[in-house]
């Protein structure tokens, strides 16, 4: 996978070249043995379309006999913490730290699933003008992750957003319709998303 960017690894955690590198498409992940914080700009990209995603039927069925409150923004930190925590993880205690300062400035959100006053699941991701980066996601219960992209997806679309980032395509994924894009594609959904002013 291809990596880029100009900064040093201290210098593209500031605020301001987290966001730029974002807006150019570009995500970080912390090497598992060494620690050390690479930004990847792939050339085949992972997308959910706003315009054409999919409501896996299993999570229709299994959230009838739920009880789910849905919470936007309500806990960065413990959901940030679920979600590096397991055995190997790529989101290191640099980029937490780097995460808390984009959260205090707005860029970054949560979604989160409680189930009796107690957090079940959740995702979290970068937003930028109407383009969401999704980074991660985690469940304490049986789908209570898929739960918070539903409210993540439905969310986006009506605060019309153009663009929901997942990076890899997996199963769990290609369950909402996740696809993979060229990145001329990608490049023109991103070109739409920055013009368009949209609040989390």
């Amino acid at each position: 996978m291809k990596k880029t960017t100009d900064f040093n690894e201290e210098d593209s955690l500031e605020p301001e070249n987290m966001i730029r590198l974002y807006s150019l498409g570009a995500f970080p992940m912390a090497d598992e043995k060494t620690l050390k914080i690479n930004w990847y700009l792939p050339d085949i990209r992972t997308i959910i379309p706003l315009n054409n995603y999919n409501i896996p039927r299993s999570l229709k069925k299994s959230l009838k006999g739920k009880n789910y409150e849905f919470k936007l923004d309500n806990d960065f930190h413990a959901v940030v913490n679920a979600c590096a925590s397991r055995e190997e993880t790529w989101i290191s205690d640099k980029l937490i730290s780097a995460y808390n300062k984009l959260n205090k400035l707005g860029f970054v959100h949560t979604v989160e699933t409680w189930e009796n006053e107690k957090l079940v699941g959740g995702l979290y991701g970068i937003s930028f003008g109407g383009a969401f980066f999704g980074e991660s996601m985690f469940s304490h219960e049986s789908q209570a992750s898929k739960a918070a992209l539903k409210k993540l997806i439905e969310h986006l679309k009506e605060r019309n957003f153009v663009l929901l980032d997942v990076q890899y395509i997996t199963p769990h994924l290609e369950m909402f319709g996740a696809v993979e894009i060229p990145r001329v594609e990608y490049n023109r959904l991103l070109e739409i998303a920055h013009r368009r002013e949209c609040f989390f």
